[in-house]
């Protein structure tokens, strides 16, 4: 058999498996706004020869605009994640098996026989048109941008090709819908063998923190204390505290507010603070440590209760330094605080309520807001702002409850989420839901988490991608980024999630109505058009109704 050749074009919302059937697609036609990110992916197959063949990409064209290519790697995946019906699963005959996710900064490859290699490639056009030719960028059907893809098999190059229509249109930033996935400083100091708050660590954080709000994330959990998440963690505390006598407090705020401002100057805008209190009941204090926990030197007994005289003394001391903290750095209306996450059950309800109470008493200024899906929490008002899981978000919208809202490792089924076996035309609905419904904000817990679950024993995420906890825990919900050797390495799902964010914002940019024609087929967070030529043909007609 002679050797074959084969290099395709595809959309973003395919993952090409390593046995995936190839296409034949070789041109490709996109539409952007000035400000859009847009992304495709180039495929190659060879077949018929013995070895392994050294497979290049090169983008040429579009020098006005940011291009990046990217090989996408695979992550095993030993099972299908549980209680979802087939129809709804991406992946079959591929899983258990290897899933695409990863993204290396590479534009080649060495490829294996018979097996898919995709290329990722981002465009990102810039806003302004200062820069931009007027013959590259008229904005007209006939004056589209060209892109040349060169696809190179050892000696052999086969040539796609990619067009680009950029609109005169400019996409508005996207309003009032904070997003925060929950970070992990102690991942990268125990990944990179870093200490908390040390020169090599802050270097890591300003690349990290490029690549969150690249994702289009506005809003970063801060370590004021450690958080108390997800078991007894490494502390990562940023606030120094000096034990004094009788009972008295000293705070240093120096590494809080370089933390302030090296997010800021990643394009942070919303600081959401850590949790008040313990995890999954309120019944403990905080645990916080003397100095920045490096001893791990415990101000009080872990047993401590959460509204003893104790805490509430330290409390005491420490919120009206952290209101003039805020006021100070222009952060306060900018500031999301928590109770404790997702309380369930009377008793948790309970203990809740107490520590609330104790924080409004304190803190009359402090607004909490919490991950927690019962729904007296809205009824009643027990916290500011409840997030709801959207198994539950729809209830608190057609009650008229303001919330925000997330997903982690559930729902599952038919609902929205964002795992390694969620198809990707799923996922990139996320967008077009929110602005259905109105949320006020998206909250998810996994966006850098490299444990066991609920340990400190790290595990390799290019490995493990459950936590090791399924089927508890999802593949693929406890990070959207890896650790690379220098820095963080995105992911497709991470990609299709952020450009499902940008929908959000040019839905908002085109003044699209929630209850009107267009979003009419979206019924629910589980009942929605989940089909990719759906997603397109909505996205084509926005774009054209642009004034």
């Amino acid at each position: 058999m002679a050797p074959q050749y084969q290099s395709w074009l595809s959309t973003s919302l395919k993952r090409w498996f390593p046995r995936s059937e190839p296409a034949t697609l070789k041109t490709l036609r996109l539409q952007a706004l000035r400000g859009e990110q847009v992304s495709f992916q180039v495929c190659t197959r060879v077949s018929g020869v013995d070895g392994a063949t050294p497979v290049s990409v090169e983008v040429t064209g579009g020098e006005a605009l940011c291009l990046r290519v990217r090989r996408v790697g695979c992550v095993p995946v030993p099972h299908f994640n549980t209680a979802t019906p087939e129809d709804e699963l991406d992946g079959l005959g591929h899983i258990p098996g290897y899933v695409p996710d990863v993204l290396f900064d590479d534009t080649c490859a060495t490829v294996a026989p018979g097996e898919v290699q995709s290329f990722w490639v981002t465009i990102r056009v810039p806003l302004s048109a200062a820069s931009l030719s007027a013959a590259s960028l008229s904005g007209t059907p006939d004056t589209p941008v060209g892109l040349g893809i060169a696809v190179t098999f050892g000696d052999k190059t086969q040539n796609l090709s990619v067009t680009l229509q950029v609109l005169p249109h400019a996409l508005q930033p996207r309003q009032n819908f904070p997003v925060t996935q929950w970070f992990y400083t102690d991942s990268l100091c125990d990944w990179y063998k870093v200490d908390p708050w040390t020169k090599p660590l802050w270097s890591l954080l300003g690349q990290y923190f490029d690549s969150y709000t690249g994702h289009g994330f506005d809003t970063l959990l801060t370590p004021l204390f450690t958080p108390p998440l997800d078991g007894v963690k490494r502390p990562t505390q940023l606030l120094h505290v000096t034990k004094l006598p009788r009972g008295r407090y000293g705070f240093d705020w120096s590494e809080v507010e370089k933390w302030v401002k090296l997010a800021k100057g990643s394009g942070v805008q919303n600081f959401e603070w850590c949790h008040f209190f313990a995890q999954w009941g309120v019944k403990q204090a905080l645990r916080i440590y003397e100095g920045h926990g490096l001893d791990e030197k415990l101000l009080w007994s872990p047993e401590t209760g959460a509204t003893s005289e104790t805490y509430r003394n330290f409390l005491g001391q420490l919120l009206p330094e952290l209101h003039n903290f805020l006021k100070a750095k222009r952060l306060l209306g900018k500031s999301f605080f928590h109770v404790s996450d997702e309380p369930h059950g009377p008793e948790h309800k309970a203990n809740y309520v107490a520590a609330r109470a104790m924080l409004q008493d304190l803190a009359p200024w402090l607004k909490t807001m919490d991950a927690l899906s019962e729904i007296d929490y809205g009824r009643e008002g027990l916290t500011d702002m409840p997030v709801p899981s959207i198994g539950v978000t729809k209830q608190y919208w057609e009650e008229g409850i303001e919330s925000w809202t997330y997903f982690c490792c559930g729902p599952r089924g038919r609902f929205l989420n964002r795992l390694h076996d969620t198809p990707l035309p799923k996922l990139r609905m996320a967008g077009w839901l929110f602005h259905r419904f109105q949320r006020l904000g998206f909250l998810h817990w996994g966006f850098n988490y490299w444990f066991r679950s609920q340990t400190r024993q790290l595990i390799d995420p290019f490995v493990v991608t459950d936590g090791l906890l399924w089927p508890g825990w999802a593949y693929g919900d406890t990070t959207l980024v890896y650790p690379g050797e220098c820095g963080p390495l995105e992911s497709i799902r991470g990609q299709v999630f952020a450009e499902s964010l940008q929908d959000l914002a040019l839905l908002q940019t085109a003044g699209i109505d929630p209850n009107g024609t267009l979003l009419a087929p979206l019924n629910d967070f589980c009942d929605y058009p989940k089909d990719e030529a759906w997603h397109w043909q909505a996205r084509a007609k926005v774009l054209k109704g642009l004034k």
